[in-house]
């Protein structure tokens, strides 16, 4: 099942979340795009959502610049064919962190919501629409792409966390 994007944090944690996701919203706004800050909010919201919150120790540009570095990781950001794109040499010096910091702040992350490469609860909405994997299922002992599937069998899979979103519904 995938982890919730809800923005709901503990009341504990909401002056750390908004020192974090202000650190985020800045970077964004300056270097990356509105997908990846609204990202990056739900991604702090579900590490301050942890317990015990990673978020709770440490400095709130390290983890800001640890969630921009795993959301980059998850979406390509590195490739220079993606748009937006910064290596992770970039994102570290955005944040005036240093690369190890990046990169086990990014560990961290990854571990605490048990994510990586190709999950597409954290990936930009290109990437899910073209990555097939996100679509199939056995149905009757069959690979299907439920993108193909009548709006009924696309809900009831959006409803158990099969699928990111219905695919009728967005004609």
């Amino acid at each position: 099942m995938p982890v919730s994007r809800s923005g709901t944090v503990p009341k504990a944690m909401q002056p750390r979340y908004e020192a974090v996701v202000a650190q985020t919203d800045a970077f964004c706004r300056d270097h990356l795009d509105e997908e990846y800050r609204d990202l990056a909010r739900a991604m702090a919201a579900a590490l301050a959502r942890k317990r015990p919150s990673p978020l709770a120790s440490g400095q709130a540009r390290g983890w800001a610049c640890g969630i921009i570095h795993a959301l980059g990781q998850i979406n390509f950001l590195s490739d220079k064919a993606s748009r937006p794109s910064m290596t992770m040499a970039e994102v570290a010096a955005g944040f005036g962190v240093g690369q190890s910091t990046a990169s086990a702040r990014a560990k961290v992350i990854t571990q605490a919501l048990r994510t990586g490469r190709m999950d597409p609860t954290w990936m930009r909405r290109d990437l899910v629409d073209r990555n097939p994997l996100v679509w199939m299922a056995e149905v009757n002992g069959m690979l299907v792409d439920l993108r193909a599937m009548p709006r009924e069998v696309q809900r009831i899979a959006h409803e158990k966390g099969m699928i990111p979103y219905v695919p009728a519904d967005e004609g």
